[in-house]
């Protein structure tokens, strides 16, 4: 696991400064200390950071073919390397070291940029062919590794996994896209392809860039990829359950290949469990497992956790966190470089911190919620969707458009006791009901908080564009796999997938994703519905797969999720915390917000009126992405200026 960055003249040759290279590539040494390489010639620069786990000794990048006409800069693990190294010396390529990356420069050779689709894996790689004069940018299918990217006033392309190494040239805008913020109130992040800055982009999962020296435009992203929703495997239950089982069993072996120490996350949940008790019949040693408990009880899975590490006697550690645990609110700011969020980012960063304490690598269950139906939201949606293909829209919206303006707000209750969002989302269609039901903010919420000018601002423009924009490419009918198909274009790489690179990259740990092993997600998206959610019992099929091996109140325990107590921090210990932010001049002198919502957000929480508590943690971390993004440790040093002051 690495970190990448570069600079691209689109249009001559000119030289770029080494120190601005090293200085920019630098800003994410936390995701490779191990080593750092740069490659400049005219008009090109490629910078690298390394986390070495596979080929300790020779997998130094930017890595070169036998000519030196071909080299990369590659972050993420190819699981199917070793397969397809026979097959490209077959056709006459050299190899020098034992490392995945230069799989993929023979790859590019053998086959362009059709070679994506040959691999299987986590990536974010940039390839630069001086024969073709071509820089060739890929994203990973599910959106695992990041990569970002800016267009600069001089013409010149930059890249790099994270935003802050675009943020650190002295020739990038820092000016921020309204559309973002309000997606950000929405979502809770910023939706790829969007940028907090306007000047910036997020490539696509899924999607490769080609650029070639001298093209007269900018190209845009082209996607290579997209699971299809079929729904018509005639498999039955206990043919589904042996298959998934060894669908697993085969996406957890690719993800032991590993020269460093490697272990798991252990949360106590079905698909940490599922991946431990598959790794344990895939190893003839002790499973190395990490765990993180809470000391409020109402947020601490700790129990089965141990269960599951007591029945396959894993090496096992727990660590316990204070419910206080909130002094990371600056420290987020810092590693996300955007807005965002999820304050489960707090237990992820310090499940990662302690991991990295014993593990270099680190497998974990993420994914398994979006493709077998595990979100209670999935169930309350079809609920929801039943009734609206049973009532035409032209009575639906106003029967119950009128009782969500009527019914009385709860949002101390359990979602399915809150009549009134369940009121406004029967009211709506498919798509708008969705995006309503994973909006931190409802529309209407959100233009009380915005201010007038800033509304104007927006243009008309809505969140809800993301979902009718993905939505459309679905080709699925199924209402359970059209949510899901929603979800891994925004949920998964938005939030848990940009929320779990950010917490291990800045221990330097690797995470590897088994759930997410694209042939597993396609042969899932086979599946019927009614073998994912069947009874109002999400992951059925998983569930019944695993019942031989994981106890059955592991499996059918209720959901409790990876939170914190977010309403009690913000009434007790964050309460002045709370206060400074939301009300701090970079707030007010923002344009954004309506202060006098601001004031009554606070004040009617603290007086347990309403739980505002949601509202309260976005803007505290809005408020601290605002000083991040403004303070002085994000410039150029001066050295630096100076030398990048110079033509280039």
């Amino acid at each position: 696991m690495c970190g990448i960055s570069g600079l691209f003249d689109t249009q001559g040759q000119r030289n770029f400064n080494r120190a601005l290279v090293s200085h920019i590539n630098n800003m994410q040494s936390h995701r490779g200390p191990d080593e750092d390489g740069l490659h400049l010639e005219p008009g090109l620069a490629l910078g690298h950071r390394r986390l070495s786990v596979i080929d300790l000794t020779t997998g130094q990048q930017p890595l070169f073919n036998e000519d030196d006409s071909v080299g990369i800069v590659f972050n993420g693990e190819i699981y199917n390397f070793q397969e397809l190294v026979p097959e490209l010396k077959d056709m006459g390529h050299c190899f020098k070291t034992r490392s995945d990356t230069e799989v993929i420069v023979h790859a590019w050779e053998a086959w362009g940029p059709a070679c994506v689709q040959r691999l299987r894996g986590m990536f974010a790689f940039a390839l630069w062919d001086r024969n073709q004069q071509t820089l060739f940018l890929a994203r990973d299918r599910m959106g695992v590794k990041p990569l970002h990217y800016a267009w600069l006033p001089d013409g010149s392309f930059i890249f790099g996994s994270e935003l802050k190494v675009i943020t650190a040239h002295p020739g990038f805008v820092r000016c921020i896209d309204p559309l973002a913020v309000e997606e950000y109130f929405s979502l809770g992040y910023v939706a790829d392809p969007r940028c907090i800055y306007r000047q910036a982009h997020k490539l696509p999962p899924a999607h490769t860039l080609l650029l070639r020296r001298g093209m007269p435009s900018q190209p845009a992203p082209q996607p290579y990829w997209d699971v299809y929703f079929s729904n018509d495997n005639p498999v039955n239950l206990a043919e589904a359950e042996s298959e998934l089982r060894e669908r697993v069993k085969e996406s957890v072996r690719l993800r032991l290949i590993a020269d460093v120490p490697l272990g798991a996350f252990l949360s106590g949940g079905v698909d940490s469990s599922a991946v431990v008790a598959t790794m344990a019949g895939l190893s003839s040693l002790p499973v190395h497992t990490c765990a993180i408990g809470f000391d409020d009880p109402h947020y601490n899975e700790s129990a089965f956790a141990q269960q599951v590490a007591d029945l396959y006697r894993t090496d096992h550690r727990l660590e316990i966190v204070k419910s206080d645990d909130f002094d990371l609110i600056d420290t987020l700011a810092r590693l996300y470089d955007e807005p965002f969020a999820d304050s489960s980012a707090i237990p992820t960063y310090r499940v990662c911190q302690m991991a990295r304490k014993h593990v270099t690598v680190a497998l974990s269950g993420d994914g398994g919620d979006e493709s077998l139906g595990g979100y209670r939201r999935y169930s309350m949606h079809l609920g929801e969707e039943s009734v609206r293909s049973r009532v035409p829209h032209g009575l639906r919206s106003p029967l119950f458009g009128s009782l969500g303006i009527l019914y009385p707000k709860a949002d101390w209750a359990p979602r399915m006791f809150r009549a009134k969002t369940t009121f406004q989302a029967m009211a709506m269609d498919t798509v708008q009901a969705y995006h309503h039901s994973m909006s931190h903010l409802r529309v209407d919420q959100r233009q009380r908080l915005f201010s007038p000018e800033f509304q104007r601002s927006l243009g008309g423009y809505s969140s809800l564009d993301v979902f009718r924009q993905h939505a459309g490419k679905a080709q699925t009918e199924d209402p359970l796999a059209l949510i899901q198909y929603l979800d891994y274009k925004t949920w998964l790489v938005g939030d848990i997938n940009t929320k779990v690179d950010r917490a291990s990259m800045a221990h330097s740990l690797e995470v590897r994703e088994p759930l997410m092993d694209h042939h597993l997600v396609e042969w899932l998206a086979t599946l019927p519905s009614s073998l994912k959610i069947h009874g109002g019992q999400g992951k059925y099929v998983f569930k019944k797969a695993f019942e031989p091996l994981l106890p059955r109140d592991v499996l059918y325990r209720p959901k409790m999720g990876f939170s914190v107590p977010l309403a009690s921090w913000l009434r007790g210990p964050l309460a002045v915390r709370m206060c400074e932010s939301v009300l701090s001049q970079r707030m007010l002198d923002s344009g954004y917000f309506n202060v006098e919502t601001l004031r009554a957000l606070i004040n009617q929480h603290m007086n347990r009126k309403y739980d505002h508590s949601t509202v309260l943690w976005m803007l505290i971390m809005f408020d601290a992405f605002l000083r991040y993004a403004q303070t002085p440790a994000q410039a150029v040093p001066t050295a630096v200026t100076r030398a990048a002051a110079t033509p280039i």
